[in-house]
């Protein structure tokens, strides 16, 4: 069985964005606009070559709403949006971890493999977020080297840097409740 995937373009302050969902409107990949090669590879390992269509289509609105809304600098819009991915158990724990991680806040790979109770497993925690699909709403920005410094990320390092300088500058003004836009399907 084929999984039926749609794609659209999304703008933001990083560039266009590649964002697919299924037809649950859940998240399946969310990359870099010059990164495509990477979301057709990570797809390609994921799901299988052939196992998945893309096809153009308009983001579903809940989506687009919570991505506004972070860029705006609510940084707890993306917390609802659903995600789904065909990792590995190893990965899919590394994932679930990455969106424990509170915005404006940085781990070490050491620091993230302890809280998912795999203490000597830092390098691999460091592979599958490097294979996280769905950047920024799988926040694998806020995982730096054990020294802090800024390491690896899949968009480059100044879309990361740029990511944890606008956390920062918005972490103390999340809202409770948003206005004008939802935050569920």
């Amino acid at each position: 069985m084929t999984l039926a995937l749609t794609i659209d373009r999304v703008s933001s302050p990083l560039g266009p964005l590649l964002v697919v969902i299924d037809a649950g409107g859940r998240v399946r990949s969310l990359d870099y606009g010059d990164y495509e090669p990477r979301l057709h590879r990570l797809f390609d390992q994921q799901y299988g070559r052939g196992a998945y269509t893309l096809t153009p289509g308009p983001l579903a609105p809940h989506v687009r709403d919570a991505l506004d809304g972070y860029f705006a600098g609510h940084l707890s819009a993306l917390d609802a949006v659903e995600v789904a991915s065909a990792g590995t158990p190893f990965q899919e724990t590394v994932w679930r971890a990455l969106r424990d991680i509170p915005p404006a806040t940085t781990l070490t790979y050491g620091a993230l493999a302890a809280r998912i109770g795999r203490p000597a497993a830092s390098r691999a925690v460091g592979a599958a977020n490097g294979s996280n699909p769905i950047a920024i709403i799988v926040p694998c920005h806020r995982v730096i080297g054990s020294q802090g410094r800024l390491t690896g990320y899949g968009g480059g390092l100044d879309r990361k840097r740029w990511l944890l300088d606008h956390e920062r500058a918005h972490a103390g003004s999340v809202p409770q409740v948003f206005e004008g836009w939802a935050l569920t399907p």
